[in-house]
């Protein structure tokens, strides 16, 4: 029939359409340089870090940005609030490293912010923050290798550059991170044209939690974080009002030296998409836009059925080959046989966007064991 062709067309082009721009922008994204000099005298950075019971990563992360050899570095640990063990941690890493880390507890949460929002801006306004040149936001279960912000700062100053973002690698463990999250970086790059985010005239740009470097004065110019706290997707949208204010935005590659485990298992997957898709600024028309994209991301299951099995296997066989390739590169790690299920991606996907859908009728944000009412109009 007509219309089951157009539609198995339709969706093997969009799939076809995705790995031609994944391909293409991995071929564009910068890389940093193995050792470039820096000034005799370095800008000095502090690095922000927020925390809420991040108990499993934090200790190998904090470590890695202890073990910086940046010259003029400093650390704010913001623990909000945490229940796991997380406060002990800071504390003892503290005791051991007063010449660079300070941490603060928080233990109220204002009413009109999210938590990771608060803690990063109570962390911008202390002293540390305040003198530094530089803010580096990171997340807690983000390690570095010890001459990666030497590296990322050398990368910014040889260019204007305002705020920089860094790509991680993501770590998987259990089959269901090991599934989702490789497709799911893939589809970030294929979405953020890398070669695009420094052109003032073009719209693209990018913030991400594992690593975003932004010049004080940048910071300051947008509000910070208070200019956005009930803004989920803060690393994203930072850079975007940094950029929008005038200020240059870049990207490049941060893995395998900066590597990040985000979720543990599948059920945090799909929380993490419960939180991510309800910030959408078109959340509205998930009812619409999931079943499509469901459709897409499930078309080698279903071409057999509309008389194309031959266009099902190129599509099963062409995802894990191409964008497995850029995710070997990113993590340094060998393909995973498990990607060859790719289309069921698919099932928490829609579980989670779902879930995110229900909470935006409800006017919420629900993350790491709060809920935060959103502002009428959000």
């Amino acid at each position: 029939m007509v219309w089951t062709d157009a539609l198995s067309w339709g969706a093997a082009g969009a799939v076809g359409g995705g790995l031609t721009l994944l391909r293409r922008h991995w071929s564009k994204l910068p890389t940093l340089a193995e050792d470039p000099p820096l000034p005799a005298e370095p800008p000095s950075v502090c690095l922000c870090i927020p925390i809420r019971n991040e108990v499993r990563e934090l200790p190998a992360a904090l470590d890695s940005w202890l073990g910086q050899d940046y010259p003029d570095l400093r650390m704010v640990a913001v623990d909000d609030g945490s229940t796991d063990g997380s406060t002990e941690i800071l504390r003892a890493r503290e005791a051991a490293r007063l010449d660079r880390l300070r941490v603060l507890r928080n233990d109220h949460l204002p009413p009109g912010w999210l938590g990771k929002n608060h803690a990063l801006h109570v962390a911008s306004e202390q002293p540390e923050a305040r003198g530094a040149d530089w803010l580096l936001f990171a997340d807690g279960d983000v390690q570095a290798s010890p001459s990666l912000l030497r590296r990322a700062m050398a990368f910014a100053l040889a260019q204007p550059t305002d705020i920089l973002a860094l790509i991680p690698a993501v770590d998987v463990e259990s089959p269901g991170e090991r599934l989702a999250l490789p497709l799911a970086a893939s589809a970030f790059l294929t979405l953020v044209p890398p070669h695009r985010v420094p052109d003032p005239h073009h719209p693209a740009f990018c913030g991400v939690g594992g690593f975003t470097l932004v010049r004080r004065v940048a910071y300051e110019a947008v509000g910070g974080h208070a200019g956005a706290p009930l803004e989920a997707v803060d690393d994203m949208m930072l850079a975007r009002r940094v950029k929008r204010a005038g200020f240059v935005n870049r990207v490049a590659l941060g893995g395998p030296e900066l590597h990040l485990r985000m979720y543990h298992g599948l059920w945090d997957v799909v929380r993490a998409m419960r939180k991510n898709t309800a910030a959408l600024p078109f959340w509205w028309t998930l009812p619409v836009a999931l079943p499509l994209a469901m459709g897409v991301v499930l078309a080698p299951l279903w071409l057999p059925f509309a008389g194309h099995g031959g266009l099902a296997l190129l599509l099963w066989l062409l995802v894990p080959a191409l964008a497995g390739d850029v995710q070997q590169r990113i993590t340094g790690r060998p393909m995973d046989l498990i990607w060859a299920l790719w289309p069921l991606t698919a099932l928490p996907l829609a579980w989670g966007a779902a879930w995110a859908f229900a909470d935006r009728l409800r006017g919420v944000n629900h993350w790491r064991g709060r809920e935060v009412r959103l502002k009428r109009g959000m």
